[in-house]
């Protein structure tokens, strides 16, 4: 009988009305790829499809993008994410971190902007990129992580 596998990975939520981005770290946790974007029905449904998640990439922490106003004050939106994260801390038990999202969404945008995507793909495209950006800025700033 072996031990079930050590939990590595860090997972990363950019998460919309409609849809969550989703990202992964890999293996060693050093690198971050985009994952299929999440669309939202409720919250049971929401928690239920981040679950399959979670379990497939033998996730460890999250890490949820907090928007934040550009002056860095938070505001209604900053509440709904921490409203969000407490609900995945208390449902898988997982250590949630909350990450300025400010500019990634930007970012993502003008990213994908070049691309050939259509309008509907380009929105789960940027999603996904934000959600890759967040994790990708969280990682380097927590580099021993």
């Amino acid at each position: 009988m072996h031990s079930p596998p050590i939990r590595s990975r860090i997972l990363a939520l950019d998460v919309g009305s409609k849809r969550i981005g989703v990202a992964v770290t890999d293996p060693l946790g050093i690198t971050a790829q985009g994952l299929d974007t999440i669309q939202r029905h409720n919250k049971r449904r929401d928690l239920e499809a981040l679950g399959q998640v979670l379990a497939k990439y033998e996730v460890r922490e999250i890490v949820v993008g907090l928007p934040l106003r550009l002056s860095g004050a938070e505001g209604t939106q900053s509440e709904k994410m921490r409203s969000f994260a407490d609900s995945l801390h208390a449902h898988f038990g997982l250590t949630v971190h909350l990450w300025d999202e400010r500019w990634t969404s930007t970012q993502a945008n003008r990213l994908l902007r070049e691309t050939d995507l259509s309008i509907k793909k380009r929105g789960q495209a940027v999603d996904r990129m934000a959600a890759v950006l967040i994790l990708q800025s969280w990682l380097e700033a927590h580099p021993t992580h």
